[in-house]
């Protein structure tokens, strides 16, 4: 807005007219970038089935605050994002691990000639920790960050990160290992590698911090049953049908099983349940 005064829009809490602009703007042969907090854009889901998807306009939509959001409290947090995006014809639906991929993913979108929604949550930038370089990001390709035999975890955007701790809290406690898979993509899923992995483990968890219900894990065990591959070992990790009361967002994430430990728990309850 400081630097480039003329390219910018600040249309207030209007998400509706921020969609119908964008999609005037690409008409006009420009590539619009609409910021706006996951809440709130779903104000706007009419605007973009219509006014974007269905008119073939390339807009890239930047949505902030996904996921839980800590005391900004239930008004806030960006929990349906995912479901108001995938179910949209033509939509590519990403999320990133760190502010590496975030880079990547919002030049993929502009450089592409389709609808674009990138989410990332109110949270800092996670270190990568890991002695290595990040594989290329590609559309609808997922990355495998870590290679087990025991278990696995399919994890979106930055549940990544919290996945690779859990992975690490079961190969130190209980000598699992387990094989964590960076999603990247939840429209278009990657088929290949993911049913790969589904049909390679004995236990599958599917982490997003988004409801389970329309979210990322929906599509995942949608994609299984087009597949015919059983599905009776995979679980869903996200928020509960309910509304989030306030706290910081590590807190709501723990007490919805979505931190390292909980998520854990969660694929050790798995195993268990296989075993039987």
């Amino acid at each position: 807005s400081e630097r480039f005064p003329d390219r910018f829009y600040d249309v207030g809490i209007c998400e509706q007219h921020g969609v119908g602009l964008a999609n005037g703007l690409s008409k006009g042969g420009m590539k619009p970038v609409f910021a706006v907090y996951s809440t709130f854009l779903q104000r706007a889901f009419d605007q973009l089935y219509h006014d974007v998807a269905l008119q073939g306009a390339s807009v890239v939509f930047c949505i902030d605050r996904a996921g839980f959001v800590g005391a900004d409290g239930p008004t806030h947090h960006g929990l349906g994002d995912i479901a108001c995006t995938r179910v949209i014809p033509g939509f590519v639906v990403m999320a990133p691990r760190d502010g590496e991929e975030l880079e990547a993913m919002i030049r993929l979108a502009l450089e592409g000639d389709f609808p674009a929604a990138i989410r990332y949550p109110r949270e800092n930038v996670p270190e990568n920790k890991e002695q290595r370089s990040a594989a290329p990001l590609e559309l609808g390709r997922a990355e495998i960050c870590r290679r087990g035999e025991d278990a696995a975890i399919v994890a979106y955007g930055v549940m990544a990160g919290r996945a690779l701790e859990a992975a690490d809290i079961l190969a130190r406690e209980d000598g699992l290992e387990v094989t964590v898979v960076n999603a990247r993509f939840a429209a278009p899923l990657d088929r290949e590698t993911i049913c790969r992995v589904v049909s390679q483990h004995p236990a599958v968890l599917i982490a997003e911090d988004h409801s389970v219900r329309g979210g990322f894990g929906s599509g995942v065990l949608e994609m299984l049953a087009q597949e015919s591959s059983p599905a009776a070992h995979v679980a869903l990790a996200g928020a509960p049908q309910q509304f989030i009361a306030h706290a910081t967002r590590e807190r709501q994430l723990a007490r919805c099983g979505l931190d390292g430990p909980g998520l854990a728990e969660r694929l050790k309850t798995l195993l268990d349940a296989a075993a039987r």
